[in-house]
């Protein structure tokens, strides 16, 4: 098969081209570089730069390429900035989307893979999410991966394509030092940042209801996540067959714990200060991920430490003024 990956450059992306190239499968990038890094792909797989809204050049890349798959990751995915810009994330996020599902059935593309969220599930009040968790997103950006669901459950039933929704948790850690994550939107960036400056890392509220006060999150290496990719799309054999699964290890560590291994592994010292919390932080979100080992007899392999270690790597690659010393 030929899969093309939208947003194929991107942190999460690159390392899905990565996976899919080394199990054997043909790949091809579509992303418009926004936020994405031509340098992260290897040299022979083509790289198509465009806009997931240009249906022209979609339907150009699917018919030239011979796809015969499609993972789709191309999303704007700031939960702040989708609070702020609600327009644009339903135009990328939903319309993009809906633009790309009518070039994949017109080109008779027979699988689909969607990038989704766990953010579908808002403020769960559970142990663990598993995937019958009702879904009430509670900002823009999980409404937009939870509509991008039902548009691609709706384009299976109606059509026959398979198609597979992998609702990601906390995604950390790289592969290589060169496909680390660059933006600083997530808790282990956010922390390395303020050490590379020599602050304090921050910890939004200490008082919610778990053992540290602080908020609990699952958190997955980048590197498992690739593979979970790989398995859902040569699960999607069947026509019509869809998945919705949960992508973590099921395993719940505190925003606290998460710092103080952070600290450990940088060698740096500062303690963390609290501060007032953030609207919408739910205390407790930790995936189920039984589904997922059942259905495609996949499991997570790496622990918090490789996350921690191989992103602390990509970083100073980056910021060499932030090594201890």
């Amino acid at each position: 098969m030929t899969w093309l990956i939208t947003g194929g450059a991107g942190y999460i992306g690159a390392h899905v081209v990565r996976a899919m190239t080394q199990a054997g499968e043909r790949t091809v990038v579509y992303d418009d570089l926004s936020t994405g890094i031509a340098e992260r792909l290897p040299a022979d797989v083509p790289l198509v730069v465009g806009s997931i809204l240009d249906a022209d050049l979609l339907a150009r890349t699917l018919t030239g390429h011979d796809v015969t798959g499609v993972v789709h990751l191309a999303a704007k995915k700031q939960v702040g900035e989708s609070v702020e810009r609600p327009l644009l994330y339903y135009r990328h996020n939903v319309e993009g989307l809906r633009t790309l599902l009518q070039a994949v059935t017109d080109a008779g593309v027979g699988a689909f893979v969607f990038s989704s969220s766990a953010a579908v599930y808002g403020t769960p009040d559970v142990e663990l999410v598993t995937e019958e968790t009702p879904c009430a997103p509670i900002n823009p950006y999980g409404e937009t991966k939870l509509a991008g669901e039902w548009l691609v459950r709706a384009t299976g039933r109606a059509t026959g394509l398979a198609t597979a929704c992998l609702r990601y948790f906390n995604v950390a850690g790289a592969a290589a030092p060169e496909l680390a994550d660059i933006g600083v939107f997530n808790l282990v960036p956010m922390v390395f940042e303020r050490l590379t400056r020599r602050q304090a890392p921050q910890i939004f509220g200490d008082d919610y209801p778990t053992p540290d006060g602080t908020c609990i999150r699952d958190y997955i290496h980048v590197v498992d996540l690739a593979e979970a990719h790989v398995a859902a799309a040569r699960a999607l054999t069947s026509p019509g067959r869809h998945l919705t699964l949960n992508v973590g290890r099921g395993e719940g560590v505190s925003v606290r714990e998460m710092i103080d291994r952070i600290t450990a592994v940088t060698g740096h010292d500062l303690p963390p200060a609290v501060t007032a919390r953030r609207p919408g932080d739910p205390p407790r979100v930790v995936a189920s991920a039984d589904r997922i080992t059942t259905e495609l007899g996949w499991k997570a392999r790496h622990d918090i430490h490789d996350m921690i270690t191989s992103a602390w790597e990509g970083w100073l690659r980056l910021h060499p003024e932030a090594a201890r010393g």
